[in-house]
């Protein structure tokens, strides 16, 4: 088995930080190793050296993608850590439909983007969320957006069938009856729920401002292995792309405290999100 030598370890470090915003320090050199051990059996390379060489030779841009999809997939449910979910049933979504409702119009916009989406299930459980909350009513003109760096990762979302395992994970089994169908021995996200959605490839620590503003954002354990100064740019840029009076949910374990002055914390129940400081919304 090619193991990953120290010396090839911080070239590859720095790739796939050029490459996807992602930091590795040496105790993750593991993580590189193991990753990418199918990549190098797929590209008939003798070493991760003369992968990088490959990658980085490779005009077709097939093998950078690959090494991103190995990398970024991580670990995913339907509605995962369930509180930022019951905060947007019962809090999030009840005040915001109010105050949009108080300024007129034929239909309350919902605007919401889940911004690093991996197969899907993030923004399928806010879908299912919203139905079971608001109905099929055309009172609201929703927009559920998700997006990750990884094409697989999207065109896995964009299909929204998954196996068994993956449909159970997080998902009560009246849930999976109503809004799932049995597809090949996998399950298939209803019609209704999938027309809701729209899905594509995007990197984070690039230009996003194509995709408009959003009443809420969700970017969940994506920045936790960015540097603090891609944190600074990648949330300063989130910030423009929420709404003056929008939300803002980062993981559990997460902070923007010292990071980015302009989110102030907001906390109910067990949840915690952030919305813009009121001098910054009035800028806005």
């Amino acid at each position: 088995m090619t193991e990953l030598l120290t010396s090839e370890w911080k070239i590859l470090a720095d790739y796939i930080h050029s490459i996807c915003g992602v930091q590795l320090d040496e105790s993750k050199q593991y993580l590189i190793e193991s990753r990418l051990r199918g990549l190098l059996e797929e590209t008939a390379s003798t070493s991760y050296s003369v992968l990088h060489q490959k990658a980085r030779m490779d005009s077709t841009g097939h093998l950078e993608r690959a090494i991103i999809n190995a990398i970024t997939t991580g670990e995913t449910s339907f509605f995962r850590d369930n509180a930022p979910f019951e905060l947007l049933r019962n809090k999030i979504l009840p005040d915001l439909i109010d105050r949009r409702s108080q300024a007129g119009g034929p239909r309350i916009p919902i605007r919401i983007w889940s911004a690093a989406c991996s197969t899907g299930q993030e923004l399928y459980s806010i879908a299912i969320m919203l139905r079971d909350v608001l109905g099929g009513s055309d009172k609201y003109d929703i927009r559920l957006i998700g997006t990750d760096i990884s094409p697989e990762a999207v065109r896995r979302a964009s299909l929204g069938v998954y196996n068994s395992t993956e449909a159970a994970r997080g998902m009560a089994a009246a849930t999976l009856a109503r809004y799932f169908t049995k597809a090949d021995g996998n399950w298939k996200v209803c019609d209704e729920i999938r027309s809701m959605a729209s899905f594509r490839t995007i990197n984070l620590l690039r230009d996003f401002s194509m995709l408009g503003q959003f009443d809420i954002i969700f970017c969940r354990n994506v920045a936790i292995y960015f540097s603090e100064s891609d944190k600074i740019s990648l949330f300063g840029r989130i910030g423009k792309a929420l709404a003056p009076d929008g939300y803002l949910l980062i993981g559990a374990t997460e902070s923007l405290t010292g990071i980015c002055p302009e989110f102030e914390l907001k906390r109910y129940l067990r949840a915690a999100c952030y919305q813009k400081r009121e001098d910054r919304r009035l800028r806005d």
